[in-house]
């Protein structure tokens, strides 16, 4: 895996992606998850899941990703299966470390919420 490829990505998703600053830590869990997710199977070339009013949720923050990540880095096009997986993996684990683990906002895990 290239380091430069999962710096693109996660810069982007800094950048564009809203998804990932929902105001509770289970939120942000599940749209990091959801999303990328989806992601990762349009990268691939799999169906993405439609099934539920989530997964068409997490579709359409996915496909907009999906795109600007095919128009805007060549390498996107260049790579298998198992390095879209591994980067998508990657990210995943570095927005949680980012947005959740070392985010100051108290209100993520707050008792009321």
């Amino acid at each position: 895996m290239s380091q430069s490829k999962l710096d693109d990505l996660f810069d982007y998703t800094e950048e564009r992606c809203l998804w990932q600053f929902f105001s509770r830590t289970w939120d942000r869990e599940e749209n990091i998850e959801g999303v990328l997710g989806q992601v990762a199977r349009l990268l691939t070339g799999q169906e993405p899941l439609r099934g539920t009013p989530q997964e068409r949720l997490f579709y359409a923050d996915a496909l907009a990703m999906a795109n600007d990540v095919r128009e805007r880095s060549p390498w996107a096009s260049q790579v298998n299966h198992e390095e879209i997986q591994f980067l998508i993996d990657g990210l995943k684990s570095r927005l949680v470390d980012t947005v959740i683990t070392r985010s100051t906002n108290r209100e993520l895990n707050h008792h009321l919420y």
